[in-house]
């Protein structure tokens, strides 16, 4: 079909998909066949050429089908309009019976970085043309997303060198403590199944989040440890060891400081966050995130923008197209 004069022309979605063997170790029934929607560029077919490629970490609750839509026209409109140069844009499907993946390697709830950078990114290789080097692959996300694409950019600087990590979550503290975040933990304590949990959002991340940090495959039904525990009046008590192991391991800025050589590899950082987020705490600790970054001597961009975290990027005029897209065209290699 010929493009209409006055549109850009449009790449191509695919949805792939590959088995993964890295995934079979986990407690949650994960479905081992694992979707990757693939987005080819206009021109991919007759060019010839290899392009870089940039990986996309959905949130928690998400899937590859609540990026792309928005995704896809606004990497048209820019490469028509020279916003960017054309690349390959891939997400996978980190989705879980859970709340989805915290982006970490759990025996308990997956090994999700490993199946990154084992599996997803050599299963993209493989069968794609693509540019098959850290300079030019780039890993980006939003929310818990956005904490992957960073933890997935400091731990493996070989594999990915350039990050943008849209409004991070767990990128630090906050300014309340744990024990005051208002989640239920005598019902999760008590709970027998997940499904207990339903329309409970805050006992659900948590239970996920412990079963990425605090793994016990011996510890039914969750497979967890928690760092909430029930004290004998029928309560719950701080369990002082899990907490400062979930803080530090589920906190990026506890592994700022074992992760900067890798961090000073990369080719580019960037992140940003909405300033009128409703949970103050993502605010706090990103603005600590970047103070952090600058005392380790590690160059990076930041931002915090007016507005929201959900209605300023998936827009025509939002942070994926006027932050993001710029930034990897100024930072990927786009040529062998």
């Amino acid at each position: 079909m010929l493009p209409v004069a006055g549109q850009p022309q449009k790449g191509t979605l695919v949805t792939d998909s590959f088995t993964s063997v890295v995934l079979r170790e986990n407690k949650l029934a994960l479905g081992l066949n694992r979707k990757v929607k693939i987005y080819l560029p206009p021109g991919y077919t007759a060019s010839g050429k290899a392009y870089p490629v940039v990986y996309y970490c959905h949130s928690i609750f998400g899937n590859p089908g609540s990026i792309f839509g928005a995704a896809t026209d606004q990497v048209d409109r820019a490469v028509a309009a020279g916003v960017t140069r054309a690349f390959i844009l891939v997400v996978a499907d980190y989705s879980s019976p859970t709340s989805g993946s915290m982006y970490e390697n759990s025996p308990v709830s997956g090994k999700w970085l490993d199946f990154t950078v084992q599996e997803l990114v050599p299963f993209v290789d493989r069968k794609y043309r693509t540019i098959r080097h850290q300079n030019s692959r780039a890993i980006t996300g939003d929310f818990m997303g956005g904490r992957g694409a960073l933890k997935l950019a400091m731990t493996y600087p070989d594999v990915f060198s350039v990050v943008y990590a849209l409004h991070p979550v767990a990128t630090g503290v906050g300014t309340r403590p744990w024990t005051e975040l208002g989640v239920n933990w005598t019902k999760i304590n008590k709970a027998t199944t997940y499904a207990e949990l339903a329309g409970d959002t805050p006992s659900q991340i948590f239970v996920s989040i412990c079963q990425a940090f605090l793994p016990n495959p011996s510890r039914p039904p969750f497979y967890c440890d928690f760092f909430m525990e029930p004290d004998s009046s029928g309560g719950v008590k701080v369990n002082t060891p899990h907490m400062i192991h979930v803080q530090h391991d589920f906190m990026l800025e506890g592994q700022l400081a074992e992760s900067a050589g890798n961090l000073k590899k990369l080719r580019a950082i960037a992140f940003d966050w909405a300033r009128y987020d409703g949970n103050f705490d993502h605010v706090y600790a990103n603005r600590a995130f970047t103070r952090d970054l600058e005392d380790l001597g590690i160059e990076h961009e930041a931002e915090e923008y007016r507005g929201r975290p959900w209605n300023k990027t998936w827009n025509d005029d939002g942070r994926f197209y006027t932050r993001v897209l710029p930034f990897l065209n100024r930072n990927l290699v786009f040529e062998q």
